[in-house]
């Protein structure tokens, strides 16, 4: 049994271990410790010198004046390579080298306040993306975290806020641009136009379907499963160069089952091919950007405006709600961490959905009319 206060206790062996909190150098996570001895006494003493080299080690860090902001930040950035996914790796140094690096260089850590990240960025935010504030932000606090973590600095969460800012519409095929879409896609059809049958009905990401492997889809199950994803990163010391890089999909909830329709097992089940590795590309990944482009002279093709990609995935999820499914089976299918996102997101009602409610609610006011 323990000792109350000392986290020191007898183990069934007959040995006495005390056990205390510090932090892991490599990943700056809080980690438990524990020293051994043949006494309660002696136990009792190790944990204390132990505890006492810890809080030496981390107090001569706090104490650091030297310690400037990029020097925290490089260091993250290693930890960062070794223990995340190498595309994750690469977008936060981008992001980081591009966008942060020259304005907070030889800023001491110790200086580093809300009133100087305000005033280094605020300049900035009007002109850049939303996506591009987003990701400075993210990069910025957990910059901020490990600093905390390792240098037991004083960590707070930095917000930038755009003046005016406007959150802009996605835009979602509307019913007669989703007839005109569809009618370019059945007529000569190929595998390229499949894929976006397929993505428009399962809501798939544009990686995940240009790495989508046959072995990936099981047609008798009638299951899709998504394993991989695909995109271009700038190459490791040049960042004028690109290569594709195939890898996991975007975050452990994004591999996921996705249960097929009868008309898209038919559509996939006439394009099988028992020599071809991906669905889309035979032998190898689909470039994502020219997949982009194909969709966009589909779009042109079918009389429809230019939209992303992405508007693809935003369109099945609006259809899905439109036609009852719930919002808990559909974020799990669209492969997110919480419902939340896909309410906030991904649904879109649109004018004929407002208008059936508006008139359910009438023919509710006369019934209650007629009783």
């Amino acid at each position: 049994m323990a000792r109350r206060g000392e986290n020191i206790r007898k183990r069934k062996d007959g040995r006495w271990e005390g056990r205390y909190c510090m932090y892991e150098p490599q990943s700056g996570k809080k980690v438990i410790r524990s020293v051994y001895a043949k006494t309660y006494a002696e136990a009792k003493e190790k944990l204390l010198s132990a505890k006492t080299s810890t809080d030496l080690i981390w107090s001569r860090k706090s104490l650091d004046m030297n310690l400037t902001f990029d020097t925290a930040a490089m260091e993250w950035l290693d930890m960062i390579e070794k223990t995340k996914k190498h595309a994750t790796y690469i977008k936060y140094r981008s992001v980081y080298e591009k966008h942060i690096k020259q304005k907070l260089y030889t800023v001491p850590f110790t200086e580093i306040d809300n009133d100087i990240l305000t005033k280094a960025f605020q300049h900035n935010e009007n002109a850049q993306s939303d996506s591009l504030n987003k990701s400075m932000v993210c990069v910025l606090n957990q910059i901020l975290s490990y600093a905390e973590s390792h240098y037991q600095i004083k960590h707070f969460q930095y917000s930038c806020q755009k003046q005016n800012e406007k959150n802009r519409p996605v835009k979602v095929l509307s019913q007669s641009e989703q007839a005109k879409l569809l009618q370019c896609l059945y007529n000569e059809m190929d595998i390229y136009k499949m894929g976006i049958l397929v993505c428009i009905s399962t809501g798939l990401r544009l990686g995940e379907i240009c790495s989508l492997k046959w072995k990936d889809v099981d047609l008798e199950e009638k299951v899709l499963h998504v394993n991989t994803t695909v995109q271009r990163i700038a190459m490791d010391g040049n960042e004028g160069r690109t290569i594709l890089l195939e890898g996991n999909p975007k975050s452990i909830f994004s591999k996921r089952e996705i249960p097929l329709s009868e008309d898209v097992v038919r559509l996939l089940a006439a394009y099988y091919s028992a020599s071809a590795k991906y669905v889309i590309n035979r032998n190898r990944p689909m470039e994502p950007r020219t997949y982009q482009n194909k969709f966009q002279n589909y779009l042109r093709m079918a009389g429809v405006e230019k939209k992303n990609f992405h508007a693809l995935r935003h369109t099945f999820a609006t259809n899905c709600i439109n036609s009852g499914t719930d919002v808990k089976s559909l974020s799990e299918i669209l492969g997110h961490s919480d419902v939340k996102i896909t309410l906030n997101r991904y649904v879109h009602p649109t004018l004929e959905m407002k208008r059936f409610h508006m008139n359910s609610l009438s023919s509710v006011y006369g019934q209650i009319l007629g009783q």
